[in-house]
Order: C-alpha cells, then sequence, then structure tokens
C-alpha cells in the first residue's frame, strides 16, 4: 500500500494529494473546490473539535449557532472586511427552481429573484455583530463569550484538499467586552489555547506571533497567528486571534450604557481554527508509509493482528487477547481486533500503517505458546517482542513516549530549517532550500511588498516571544527593532 505513495522527496505536493485520498481522510466531490471528509478523517476532526470546544468551555465560552446566509448590504458597513471578502463571496439570488420549458431539466425562476441577495457566509462578524445589538444595553450584559461551530465558503480558483477548500468547517469565537484591554486580553488568551492545543495535542511546535498591518484579517486592528513549518519547509498558518477593537460595533451601531453612566461602542474580538489543521497534522508529521498520527488524536489507538494459518486458530488469537484489549479500553484507549479473514497479514501491517495507528500488537501461534507478542510503534517502525503480561503496560507507556517524540521530531526540524541573517541574497538563497528566515523589516508594506514580489516569501508574523533586536532592515537598510519570520506558506 505504502508504494502507491509518491515519495515526499520525489513530489511532496503529490505525496500529500496521494495519502489524503490513500489514507482514507477525503476525496473530491462533484462540486468544484468542495471536498467530501471520509468517516477516518472525520473522526480525527471530531477528536480536535472535542478538545478544543473542551478548552473554550474551560475558558468560559459558550456555543451558539448563526445564519449561512448574510444579507449582502452587511458588508457594505465595515469598509475593510468587504474590501476583503469581496473577491471570495459566493452569492445566492434566488429561492426558486421550476422546469425548464423546453423539458430538459429546471431552470431559475426569474421571478424568484430575492429582494436583496444574500452571500453565503465566509466568516459571521457581520450577522453577529448584527445580532448583539439586541443583546446588549449595559455593561452588565458584557462581557459574551461566544463560539461557533460551522461551514464557511470562500470561492477559491486554486484548491488542496484540507488546506484550500472552497467550503470548509471550523470554528470561530465572536465576543464582546465592555473595554480594549479585555479585548485584547482575550485575543492573547485565545491564541494561546490554539497553541496549546496545537503542542499538546497536535503535537505540533508553533511560533505565535502578531501579523503586519498588510496581512491582518480584513476588519481587525491587531490579528496574532500561530506559524507551522511542515516537512518541505513551508509555513502554514495554523490559527488566527483578532482585536477588532469597535470597528463592528461601529458598523453596527452597537452601544452601551457604561458603569460610569456614559454611552460607548463595545470592544470585540474574533479567532478561529479550521479543517486546515488536518493539513496541518499531516504534513507536519507523516512519511513515505503514510499517516503518523500523535496518539491524543487517533481515532484508534492500537490494533490487533491475529496471525493464523487455520481458521480454528482465530478463535484462541481473540480469546488470548481479548483481556489486553479490555484492559487498554479501561484506560481510555480505543482498540480494534482485525479480524478480517479475506486479507493476509502482511496487507492489514501496510493498511493500518498507512493509517497512522499508533501501535500494532501481533499474535500468532508461536505467540500464544511462548505467552508473547510483537508490539510495533507507527513513529519509529520500531517492533519489539514482549511477554503477553506486560504487554499492557508497554502499550500505554507508549502512548506518551510517541506523542512526545512526534513533537520532538517536528521540533527539531524547525529548529534545523530556521535560519538567522542579515545578507538578503543569503536569505533568498534559505528560502529556496525552504525553511523560516528570521531577518530585520523596517516596519513598511512598501519593503514587504518588494520583499514578496522578489522571494515569494511574506512575513509570516512578528514573534510574540522575540525579545527585541535593534538591527538594520535586510533590504532597505533601515533602522528595525527585531527579526520578523520570512518563509515561503501555503
Amino acid at each position: 500500500m505504502a508504494k502507491e505513495l509518491t515519495s515526499r522527496e520525489e513530489n511532496y505536493s503529490q505525496w500529500y494529494n496521494d495519502l489524503v485520498v490513500k489514507a482514507g481522510l477525503a476525496d473530491s466531490s462533484a462540486v468544484r473546490g468542495c471536498m467530501v471528509i471520509k468517516p477516518y478523517g472525520y473522526a480525527i476532526w471530531e477528536k480536535m473539535r472535542d478538545q478544543l470546544d473542551r478548552m473554550f468551555k474551560e475558558t468560559g465560552h459558550q456555543n451558539a449557532y448563526f445564519p449561512l446566509f448574510i444579507p449582502k448590504s452587511f458588508f457594505s458597513r465595515e469598509a475593510s472586511h468587504v474590501e476583503g471578502f469581496a473577491k471570495e463571496c459566493a452569492v445566492v439570488t434566488h429561492y426558486r427552481l421550476k422546469n425548464d420549458p423546453s423539458g430538459k431539466g429546471v431552470v431559475v425562476d426569474e421571478e424568484a429573484r430575492l429582494e436583496e441577495e444574500l452571500v453565503v457566509r465566509p466568516t459571521s462578524e457581520t450577522i453577529i455583530w448584527n445580532t448583539y445589538k439586541n443583546w446588549i444595553q449595559s455593561y452588565r450584559d458584557l462581557p459574551i463569550l461566544v463560539n461557533q461551530w460551522a461551514n464557511v465558503v470562500r470561492w477559491e480558483m486554486r484548491t488542496r484538499l484540507f488546506l484550500r477548500t472552497t467550503e470548509f468547517l471550523w470554528q470561530e469565537g465572536h465576543t464582546a467586552h465592555a473595554t480594549a484591554e479585555e479585548a485584547m486580553e482575550e485575543t492573547i488568551k485565545m491564541i494561546g489555547v490554539y497553541e496549546t492545543f496545537a503542542r499538546n495535542f497536535m503535537a505540533l511546535p508553533v511560533i505565535r506571533g502578531a501579523k503586519t498591518a498588510n496581512e491582518r484579517f480584513a476588519g481587525a486592528v491587531e490579528t496574532l497567528s500561530i506559524e507551522a513549518m511542515m516537512q518541505d519547509g513551508k509555513a502554514l498558518q495554523s490559527g488566527t486571534s483578532h482585536f477588532l477593537g469597535q470597528n463592528f460595533a461601529k458598523a453596527f451601531d452597537v452601544k452601551f450604557a457604561t458603569r460610569e453612566g456614559g454611552l460607548d461602542y463595545v470592544w470585540a474580538s474574533s479567532w478561529g481554527v479550521s479543517t486546515r489543521l488536518m493539513g496541518a497534522l499531516i504534513m507536519a508529521h507523516s512519511d513515505d508509509n503514510g499517516l503518523v498520527l500523535p496518539p491524543k488524536l487517533a481515532p484508534v489507538h492500537a490494533v490487533i493482528v491475529p496471525i493464523y494459518q487455520k481458521l480454528e486458530q482465530l478463535p484462541l488469537i481473540a480469546e488470548k487477547t481479548a483481556p489486553l484489549k479490555k484492559q487498554l479500553e479501561a484506560a481510555g484507549l480505543t482498540v480494534t481486533f482485525d479480524d478480517r479473514d479475506t486479507l493476509k497479514p502482511g496487507f492489514k501491517f501496510a493498511e493500518h500503517e498507512m493509517k497512522g495507528i499508533p501501535v500494532r500488537v501481533a499474535v500468532g501461534p508461536r505467540d500464544l505458546d511462548n505467552n508473547t507478542v510483537e508490539i510495533a510503534r507507527r513513529d519509529t517502525l520500531e517492533k519489539k517482542v514482549y511477554p503477553f503480561d506486560q504487554a499492557g503496560e508497554v502499550i500505554l507507556k507508549l502512548m506518551d513516549e510517541i506523542q512526545q517524540n512526534i513533537y520532538n521530531k517536528a521540533l527539531k526540524f524547525r529548529e534545523e530549517h530556521t535560519f538567522i541573517t542579515d545578507s538578503y541574497q543569503t536569505m533568498q538563497e534559505l528560502l529556496d532550500k525552504g525553511g523560516f528566515v528570521m531577518a530585520h523589516w523596517d516596519g513598511t508594506t512598501e519593503t514587504e511588498e518588494r520583499i514578496k514580489e522578489e522571494t515569494k516569501a511574506t512575513i509570516r508574523c512578528i514573534p510574540m516571544d522575540a525579545a527585541e533586536e535593534p538591527g538594520r532592515c535586510i533590504l532597505t537598510g533601515k533602522p528595525s527593532a527585531r527579526r520578523v519570520i520570512f518563509a515561503r506558506a501555503y
């Protein structure tokens, strides 16, 4: 099965496309640019969603749901917002079909034109802030801490499964506050939640930082992001959190009576991650044999593969391994017993490797005689034989080891492919090889655009944890307060 994958070295992009399909994660659909997320891929997304949902609720947020359709006029109220999304919007103009008079199928009923066109949700700031106007009258109504799990549509011309599709799944938090300080605190808190999730659950090291003015979310005063490095050295923006100031409150006239007796516009934040995280998970960890999944996000933690020459040996192996399966399940793991009698063990091994199941347990007649099992770990492909009575303890320990090892490997790769330079020519050469380049920038959009045009790299973020380091812009030689991260990106 692994032989069906293009190798990463041969063609990284094709390797990714092959893997998404061969591992049973997603397929393209009949609708151009839209994907079908298959059960195994959706199971991984559910693990992500459920963990993030717990983390959101632990920080005081509640889930709600807002309409998929947004009146077109809402988008004209916040100038930079409409400018940022206008070219990506799908618009509903009619509400009815009718039979084609020629007898060939159906056509749009021209008499069923909407009085006002509806935009299919590309993001929900406008419809939510129109709603918040009815929810907020006083400081006593604040803060509002709401999250929405939904789908959105952004019309894409060049699509890739999970990474960039016309329709995708995501969550979007939208909060309202009495002060700028509270809203900014929320913005920082939520990018921290994403960073913690990426590190502790996705085993993905990320850099947290601020976007440049040129790269901010449309309508935001400040945008924070987490940036991850993929195995080809490209960056992938893996989550964003935005301080919206009072922009949307002013656009929708959302005011509140302050504690001091005055009247002020509400302060806002918004933040989100999407099924793009699936792409990050695949590209950061997987290999030429298939997926490599961190145990905390694996739909199946361990698979038991019986090996037998005669079918009557299968019940003996099932009976022998049942206590092990029960022990692991009692500890919170998901375990499957692969008793399909139409497939050979070698095929099963390759299939489970392709799907990234963290641990494989093989048991045959000889193991029954010796009271042993063979345990293989997916991250290193190492196999060892253990006494049967130690298997449960070994597998439980391996879950933590594999989780940490995957993270350490990704961190080591990022560190080995992060470079510091003050030479523009050297930066261009490094970017051609792939990786992050830490360099000085003079803070102007003109310089940022020129570097992007000449190198195809963007400023991924201004790292929040980096100390000030005065220097000279790598292009213009003008003063610079600190280094920023340049990289080519998805």
